[in-house]
């Protein structure tokens, strides 16, 4: 089996391709350079695991795109790498995800969604950690390795096309992390460098983003 990771070479793509690489899976990673060119770059791959660009001015379009050169090529089997609460109203960035969804569900490809939580590797845990938001917000917190191993496994594994999957490892605060690694942790202004990400601050300065971690426990066979 080829995959091919769409966005291979970020962080979200280079845990999907080391999941793959556990499984004895042959990946293809991908970056913007390979755009012009994807139907024929894709070609001869069996599935296609689909990141976007972070903040990515029109998300659903760039999926169109994706979605048109993974038909085209003949690749019939796509994993879109959504977020937890696409449709959150007060988060743009969110929005385009769900409206991207929306595009792969109707794309007549074998698809899989994933939905994951913030990234426990986004806080610095070595040394002080500062954030924008409530230290006690809710978060469901997804471990990178844990998505490139979900990702693998809905990607090798019969069942689960057709099916959205929320993924978090573990639920904490911001607080609750900082002390458990022994490290203080405070709340900061927010830096206003992008206002999608000042949208995101405030909705979880109010909500948080809470994630159950029952769905990774069962696609990675925990108990």
């Amino acid at each position: 089996m080829r995959v091919a990771v769409l966005g291979g070479h970020g962080k979200t793509g280079r845990a999907v391709v080391g999941g793959l690489a556990a499984r004895g899976t042959e990946a293809l990673p991908l970056g913007r350079a390979d755009w012009p060119r994807l139907t024929r770059t894709v070609r001869g791959c069996d599935a296609a695991y689909v990141i976007a660009p972070n903040l990515h001015p029109d998300e659903p379009s760039y999926v169109a795109e994706a979605l048109a050169a993974l038909s085209e090529a003949g690749v019939g089997r796509v994993v879109y790498h959504s977020v937890a609460s696409p449709y959150a109203p007060a988060m743009p960035h969110h929005l385009g995800k769900a409206a991207s969804e929306d595009l792969v569900r109707r794309s007549g490809l074998d698809w899989t969604i994933l939905q994951p939580g913030a990234y426990l590797q986004n806080l610095d845990l070595t040394g002080p950690v500062d954030v924008p938001y409530s230290l006690d917000a809710r978060f469901g917190f997804l471990d990178l390795a844990d998505l490139g191993r979900a990702a693998a496994a809905v990607l090798t594994q019969p069942g689960h096309v057709g099916a959205t999957y929320e993924l978090a490892s573990r639920a904490a605060s911001v607080r609750e992390l900082a002390d458990e690694a022994g490290v203080p942790s405070r709340r900061v202004d927010d830096p206003q460098v992008h206002p999608w990400l000042s949208a995101m601050f405030a909705y979880y300065d109010d909500h948080g983003l809470p994630v159950g971690t029952r769905v990774l426990d069962v696609l990675l066979g925990r108990s």
